[in-house]
């Protein structure tokens, strides 16, 4: 007479799916971390003692040498209120972010800050935090 079942249940426990798991966080996280990179042009941003990070979507840059760039693109001062419409028509909430050298003249910065104020959008300024 032979009671045993021929289903025996393993005790041991596999962990193949919980490496898939972690596997896949951990790409999602390295993913999603690297979609908060600074702007690739070169200017030295002026410091400050608290800077907060925005997300970006529109951003304006003022060279030293007075280019303009919007998103990277070069752009003259006269085509700017135009693109920068274009870009802001699709927005909720548009948010420009200018990055200034701190070497320009504030009347450009407040130029661009004009015409981005004109189109009701949203104007920060893109500092680096002070050393303590």
């Amino acid at each position: 007479m032979n009671l045993r079942s021929k289903n025996r249940i393993n005790p041991e426990f596999s962990m193949s799916s919980m490496t898939d798991i972690i596997f896949l966080l951990l790409i999602f996280f390295m993913l999603t971390s690297s979609f908060v990179t600074p702007t690739g042009l070169p200017v030295s941003l002026p410091t400050s003692k608290s800077s907060n990070i925005v997300m970006q979507k529109i951003s304006v840059t003022i060279t030293p040498d007075l280019k303009y760039y919007l998103n990277e693109k070069e752009i003259s001062l006269t085509d700017l209120e135009p693109q920068l419409a274009a870009l802001l028509q699709g927005t909720e909430e548009g948010v420009v972010v200018l990055h200034v050298d701190k070497s320009v003249p504030v009347e450009y910065l407040v130029n661009v800050a004009s015409i981005a104020s004109s189109l009701n959008a949203k104007v920060t300024l893109a500092t680096v935090p002070a050393e303590k």
